[in-house]
C-alpha cells in the first residue's frame, strides 16, 4: 500500500469516510479561496478529504491552491484534484507536476488515455508519494450510456462492458482508487469482488443524484464523495455530521 492510500486510511480511521466535493457553483472567482477555506474550517472534523474540481482549480492561482492545500493538511485532510486527466504522457506529466507543486495528494484520471499512459501516470505519482484515482463508472444519469457500452477489447477480441475494461486497466496499473458511482450499487458490489484490496472504491452521487450512502458502503465503497447534498443543505455542518456517523457505522 503506497503513501496516498496509507494517508487516506489514517485520515479516515475511526473518524469519517466522507470526502467533500467542494464544487462551488456561481461563486465569484475572487471569493472562491475564501469560501473553500471556510468550508474546510467548518466541516473538516467530519471529513477525511476534500476534492477540488475545475470549478475551483481553473480560476485560482498556484499560491491560492497551495494555501488551500496547506490548510486542509493542517486540518488532517487529504486533497484530491478532480480534473479527470486524459491526455498523452507528456501532457499528463506536465499537468501533475503543477498539481503536486500546489500540494495535492492525488489526481482523478480517465483510463481512456490507454493502459500504458495510465501505468506511467501511476508510477510517477507513486514516486512522489501521490495517488491516482481512476474513473470506472460515474454517477450522473447519462453515465450508463458511456461506461455501460458493449465494446470489443482490442487486446482479446472479446466483447465486454467499457467499465470492465477500465476496471482491469486500473488495477493492473496499480491505481490507488477507482470511482464507481453510488447510483450503481450493483456495479460497486461486482467491482469489489474483483479488486478485493488492490484499490479502494470511491463513490460520488449520494443524495442529490439519487445514490444511497448505506447501500453504497454495504456494497463495498470505501469512501463517499459528497458535494451538493452537504453544501446546498440548510445546515451543511449537520448534514456532514449525519454522513460521518453513517460512514463509521457501516
Amino acid at each position: 500500500m503506497n503513501g496516498f492510500r496509507k494517508r487516506m486510511e489514517k485520515a479516515s480511521s475511526n473518524k469519517s469516510r466522507i470526502i467533500l466535493a467542494n464544487d462551488l457553483d456561481d461563486v465569484n472567482a475572487s471569493k472562491l479561496e475564501k469560501k473553500t477555506i471556510a468550508n474546510i474550517k467548518l466541516l473538516s472534523k467530519h471529513l477525511c478529504a476534500i476534492k477540488l474540481n475545475f470549478h475551483v482549480i481553473l480560476p485560482l492561482s498556484e499560491e491560492s491552491l497551495s494555501k488551500i492545500n496547506r490548510l486542509a493538511h493542517d486540518e488532517g485532510l487529504q486533497t484530491i484534484a478532480d480534473i479527470k486527466l486524459n491526455d498523452i504522457g507528456n501532457t499528463n506529466m506536465m499537468t501533475v507536476k503543477r498539481l503536486w507543486r500546489c500540494g495535492f495528494d492525488a489526481v482523478i484520471a480517465n483510463p481512456i488515455m490507454g493502459p500504458e499512459n495510465l501505468k506511467e501516470l501511476v508510477k510517477t505519482a507513486h514516486e512522489k508519494g501521490r495517488g491516482v484515482i481512476t474513473l470506472v463508472h460515474m454517477s450522473h444519469p447519462g453515465a450508463k450510456l458511456g461506461y455501460g457500452l458493449d465494446i470489443k477489447n482490442p487486446a482479446t477480441g472479446k466483447t465486454q462492458k467499457l467499465h470492465d475494461l477500465f476496471l482491469k486497466w486500473s488495477y493492473s496499473a496499480k491505481a490507488d482508487g477507482i470511482v464507481v458511482g453510488a447510483t450503481v450499487p450493483d456495479i460497486i458490489s461486482y467491482t469489489k469482488k474483483i479488486v478485493k484490496n488492490r484499490c479502494d472504491i470511491y463513490s460520488p452521487g449520494v443524495g442529490t443524484q439519487g445514490g444511497d450512502a448505506t447501500k453504497s458502503l454495504q456494497a463495498g465503497s470505501r469512501y463517499l464523495i459528497v458535494g451538493r447534498t452537504i453544501l446546498n443543505s440548510k445546515n451543511p455542518l449537520l448534514e456532514a455530521k449525519k454522513l460521518q456517523l453513517l460512514s463509521t457505522e457501516s
